[in-house]
């Protein structure tokens, strides 16, 4: 199987069960014209992402990495009326892009982008804002997901959902001597299975962006 194929039946499941979207195509030509990297969920795994919110009745969401704010509308078309989305990008350029992505989505009053290096935000939204977030999603800089494992803990309830992409590096993630994207999932990974208070799995995936695949862990104390 080639990625020529995975992508043509990702094709096929988004023409079938998303079909056109203008905002999110908005979206993803917005950031390709301010020169962001392709690093944005696929369409099928951004509605994946609003699934799981719904499903999860998730009032308060937390994303770390924003880049262009592709899956930060798909989980914000989960929110309820009163609900409320933060998240975290570290570059001025791709926070900039992202919202007015957000607010072309109609989603400017619920979500708010912050910038800045995202363990110094994190820190600020602990000191400022003690209520627990019901659904966190990281993606953001793999070196760092240790320390974004440890605040979304600290960040969770018992019940908050937590999901983590770009677990499986096109499978490196088995590697010991990966390099430093790998060192921190495996890092992360190991962390999880300590854990006490936390049940996870973690699935493969290959489609249009590839073989990767997603970590998800349900904080239950």
């Amino acid at each position: 199987m080639s990625l020529e194929r995975w992508s043509a039946v990702d094709d096929y499941f988004n023409s079938l069960f998303i079909g056109s979207d203008p905002v999110l195509e908005a979206a993803l030509e917005a950031s390709t014209a301010a020169g962001l990297p392709a690093h944005n969920v696929a369409p099928n795994q951004g509605k994946l992402l609003m699934l799981l919110a719904t499903i999860h009745g998730a009032r308060r969401i937390l994303e770390i990495g924003t880049l262009g704010g592709y899956s930060t509308i798909w989980l914000g078309r989960a929110l309820p009326p009163d609900g409320r989305l933060i998240t975290l990008e570290a570059s001025p350029t791709h926070a900039e892009v992202a919202r007015a992505n957000i607010a072309r989505a109609g989603l400017g009053a619920q979500v708010e982008v912050r910038v800045g290096a995202a363990r110094d935000t994190l820190a600020q939204i602990t000191a400022e804002d003690g209520d627990a977030f019901d659904l966190i999603f990281i993606d953001a800089d793999k070196p760092n997901n240790p320390h974004y494992l440890e605040w979304a803990l600290r960040l969770s309830r018992p019940g908050t959902l937590i999901i983590a992409d770009n677990v499986v590096r096109d499978g490196a993630v088995i590697d010991p001597d990966g390099d430093a994207n790998v060192q921190g999932i495996r890092r992360f990974s190991e962390m999880l299975a300590a854990e006490t208070r936390v049940q996870v799995t973690a699935l493969q995936t290959v489609g249009s962006k590839g073989y990767d695949g997603f970590a998800l862990i349900r904080v239950t104390g």
